[in-house]
């Protein structure tokens, strides 16, 4: 079953959610405080984290940003009033996805079985192994992204993209599509998102040049696939 970290400080929020998650096969626990909840991340053994923006000791913000520099577990942020800012500087430190307050508690289900979704590895390797291009390698069963034979440390969300846009080199998605593809449900979408995410994935594959922007219609992977490079 699925551990989940809750890190909010509304001490009434987390028994009625746990019960509820429960049913769709979730295991979710509170931290009141960003210090404890950091802890028991860092003690391991939990599959995704819920992060309130409005924490004390430090916001939701500082704490994702945090999280990700020590790890790639999933992060859905919890939003104030909807935001579209929360949600840009959420998706820009890090986090995977994000749900505005107040929400019902099926659409963070949804939202959680995605983000988890996203982490599962491939049923079966594609064949001849991982995709390889001209400076880059994925492996679609281990996960792993090599940048001239070094790791890449990717989020779940910028791996699927990556992936996505490898399988087909030189295809150009539109972001409405990339959306869809990644997210696996409709609710609350905006293109920004994807931007976002591209943004950092082009931080993190640099010095490479890997992902051409097509103006007005969206984004491909731009680099040469090696003669032995096969597609999923």
């Amino acid at each position: 079953m699925p551990r989940i970290l809750l890190i909010d400080d509304d001490a009434q929020l987390g028994e009625p959610l746990a019960a509820y998650c429960a049913r769709f096969g979730f295991v979710l626990e509170q931290a009141l405080r960003p210090s404890e909840g950091l802890a028991r991340l860092r003690g391991g053994g939990f599959d995704a984290a819920i992060l309130d923006v409005m924490l004390p000791e430090q916001d939701g913000f500082a704490l994702c940003r945090t999280i990700r520099q020590e790890s790639d577990i999933p992060i859905v942020m919890l939003t104030a009033r909807g935001e579209v800012m929360d949600r840009v500087v959420g998706l820009e430190l890090g986090a995977d996805d994000y749900l505005p307050k107040p929400f019902e508690p099926r659409e963070l289900v949804a939202r959680l079985q995605t983000v988890l979704r996203r982490r599962q590895p491939a049923p079966a390797p594609a064949p001849g192994g991982p995709l390889r291009f001209d400076g880059l390698s994925v492996d679609p069963l281990t996960r792993e992204v090599l940048r001239h034979g070094e790791p890449v440390p990717l989020t779940s969300t910028e791996f699927e993209l990556l992936l996505l846009l490898a399988r087909e080199p030189g295809k150009v998605f539109g972001r409405d599509d990339i959306l869809n593809r990644l997210r696996g449900h409709e609710a609350d979408l905006y293109t920004r998102a994807v931007d976002i995410v591209v943004s950092r994935l082009r931080r993190k594959l640099a010095p490479l040049a890997a992902i051409k922007t097509s103006r007005h219609a969206g984004y491909a992977l731009a680099l040469r696939p090696l003669p032995d490079a096969r597609r999923g």
